[in-house]
């Protein structure tokens, strides 16, 4: 990553939601989060929906991610697992979300030693089948006809991550601030 300038990019205008914080430091990065306000809404509202167009409505975001995370590699995970992966502080926030996803039998609890394990129910696969389906259908084909390319998506991705980290420890500094 480069060192931040004051300077905005040559040749157009940010477009950030709160020109205070555009005023600082980094004008850039106030920039850039707006986009992640932007994307994280608007994923989070594509991610309830195609679940409802896969026949299960009524999931909030996290209960989607969730769902998604037991069913990866098709190994059981812990409660522990699935807030790590999903960087859930709140252990609370996953287990009520694990409830619902078993009452609605999409997931299903099992003790192995001492610990819980989760896994994806026959259901719960058959609904992420159908989820899959409709992101190929809606996102993927729109995705694959942008200019958008898969090295770049990746790219992206990995600065997210990267990014993750700086506010990670930018909110354990806060917290004692």
């Amino acid at each position: 990553m480069q060192k931040s300038t004051k300077a905005k990019p040559a040749g157009r205008e940010l477009v950030v939601s709160s020109a205070h914080l555009a005023a600082g430091g980094s004008p850039s990065l106030s920039e850039l989060e707006y986009g992640l306000i932007l994307a994280s809404q608007a994923f989070m509202r594509w991610i309830v929906r195609c679940m409802a167009a896969a026949g299960v409505g009524n999931l909030s975001p996290t209960e989607v991610m969730i769902l998604h995370t037991v069913r990866h590699r098709d190994r059981p995970k812990t409660v522990s697992d699935i807030c790590l992966v999903l960087g859930i502080a709140d252990t609370h926030v996953a287990t009520y979300a694990l409830r619902k996803l078993e009452s609605a039998d999409l997931v299903s609890a099992a003790r192995i030693q001492k610990e819980k394990a989760i896994r994806i129910t026959d259901h719960g696969l058959a609904a992420l089948a159908r989820y899959s389906e409709i992101r190929e259908k809606l996102l993927v084909s729109a995705v694959q006809v942008s200019t958008l390319e898969e090295g770049s998506l990746s790219d992206v991705a990995s600065q997210l991550r990267v990014l993750s980290g700086f506010y990670d420890q930018a909110a354990r500094a806060a917290a004692t601030f």
